[in-house]
């Protein structure tokens, strides 16, 4: 079949990809930033086309000759109108793909329980699942709760939690009922669905074999990743919001993505049914342990293929780059650094390319991590996300609190900003040679919004030498010991 999947550059649509061409299908991606699916291994064998579920347009051009489409479209970091938004891009796909004669639709949303109070995020996922099933387009609508894979979110949470914190105290949800399900089965199910018989709308529970309290959640992951019991004390006064800044402290997730997460366990999240497995003839689950043991031994093996940051990509459209020729956006402050290099360029690129995350950003470390810890109390990502790869970047990789521009291999990294701050930053990273001299350039440019903008630059600018001047050298120095490492 030909197959559209929205979300490709998330977590999940990233995995569902591979997973369709694999079965033979012909793959079509939308996607707003066509350059972030660029780098995966998967992206010569599908068409990726520029596009929006918000533009009607592009979905029409989309979904031409489409057989099955996949939505995987959701608002995580949120805004005062995720909501309509979501709601508007449903309704916008429902219509395209009932005019395009789309044979069926596939979203994947989250597990509520019925008669109960729900998160705002839970009930926009409700919406969208409704507004697609009362479409004249065939609907198979899977509501998962807690996916359990090397980079979702929630496995993200859990662990570091889990890894970090040998006693927490913990608020009432750690006692409410879950039924996690390892990702590789939600991929398989999303892709049989394809199969399913044209008279099939309605939603489907899916979930793992296990229902499992959070705080069982903690014990059993500990027991699995060779830790001690962890002590696990509930503080009953610890709201969604405080405990989503909690979990934004503690762990690499940032309030922002935590909250949804949080607020969606203050409910039970268990099956009701399990009929989509009947009908497709495939009742095979990972148990918990089992699920946990897959992902521990990805992150561990450096093998994880998609990452819940993946998904978010901050700056509009519109922006132009500071290194656009044409580029007239006022006011920019460059500090430019250049320094020949005694390495090789190979060496000097592998530095570059392996840059954050463990590595670090070679220059004074307290600096960097009080940076992070700022931007985590302003309520912004912080430092602590890390890699997706520990050698191997790729356009929209998170880097820290930085996120992967551009990658022109063995040539430039450039990283855009994602901190918070009073304008827009970028980080140029290059490796240049000329006359058999090996250079490495650097380029921290900064385009200031406001008066707040202009001081926040000339304040830090004193700075620049201890941060800026440091990692230039350091950069180098450690492309000279590579160079020395691989002729010893």
């Amino acid at each position: 079949m030909r197959v559209l999947v929205t979300g490709a550059s998330g977590y999940i649509g990233g995995r569902l990809v591979p997973e369709l061409l694999r079965a033979g299908h012909r793959v079509r991606c939308l996607a707003r930033s066509p350059a972030k699916l660029r780098d995966h291994p998967w992206r010569p064998e599908a068409e990726v086309v520029r596009g929006d579920v918000l533009d009607p347009e592009s979905l029409a051009r989309a979904l031409a000759d489409v057989d099955v489409a996949y939505y995987l479209v959701h608002s995580m970091g949120g805004g005062a109108d995720f909501a309509r938004r979501d709601a508007a891009g449903a309704r916008n796909f429902a219509a395209a793909a009932h005019a395009a004669g789309v044979r069926r639709i596939v979203y994947l949303g989250g597990l509520t329980p019925e008669g109960e109070e729900l998160s705002p995020h839970l009930r926009s996922r409700a919406q969208v699942g409704a507004l697609l099933l009362a479409s004249p387009v065939p609907t198979a609508v899977l509501r998962a709760a807690v996916i359990l894979g090397s980079g979702s979110a929630s496995f993200e949470m859990l662990r570091h939690l889990t890894e970090r914190l040998p006693v927490m105290t913990t608020p009432r949800w750690v006692a409410t009922r879950v039924q996690p399900i390892a990702v590789r089965d939600v991929l398989r199910l999303l892709v049989r669905c394809a199969e399913l018989p044209a008279d099939v709308n309605r939603v489907f529970d899916v979930g793992g074999p296990d229902v499992l309290t959070y705080a069982e959640m903690i014990q059993r992951f500990a027991r699995v990743a060779g830790l001690r019991r962890r002590l696990v004390i509930p503080v009953p006064v610890l709201s969604p919001r405080l405990s989503s800044l909690w979990v934004g402290l503690v762990t690499p997730v940032p309030a922002a993505v935590a909250r949804p997460l949080v607020e969606s366990l203050r409910n039970e999240v268990v099956c009701r049914e399990d009929d989509l497995a009947d009908l497709l003839g495939d009742h095979d689950r990972l148990g918990f342990d089992e699920a946990v043991r897959l992902a521990l031994r990805r992150v561990r093996e450096a093998r994880v293929d998609t990452h819940w940051s993946s998904a978010s990509w901050p700056s509009a459209p519109a922006d132009p780059l500071p290194t656009d020729p044409d580029w007239a956006g006022g006011s920019l402050y460059v500090d430019e650094r250049v320094r020949p290099v005694a390495a090789s360029r190979e060496a000097l690129w592998r530095v570059v390319e392996g840059i954050g995350g463990e590595h670090g950003w070679y220059s004074w470390p307290l600096a960097w991590a009080a940076r992070g810890w700022l931007d985590r109390l302003g309520g912004g990502v912080g430092l602590r996300r890390g890699r997706r790869d520990p050698d191997r970047l790729r356009v929209g990789d998170s880097l820290d609190f930085w996120r992967v521009e551009e990658v022109e291999r063995g040539e430039l990294l450039r990283l855009r900003a994602e901190m918070r701050l009073p304008g827009r930053a970028w980080l140029e990273l290059r490796v240049e040679e000329d006359g058999g001299v090996v250079r490495y350039r650097q380029r921290a440019l900064f385009r200031p919004r406001g008066l707040g903008g202009h001081l926040y630059w000339r304040g830090i600018t004193v700075f620049h030498d201890v941060v800026f001047g440091s990692m230039a050298r350091n950069i180098a120095l450690a492309a000279v010991r590579e160079t020395a490492h691989q002729r010893a």
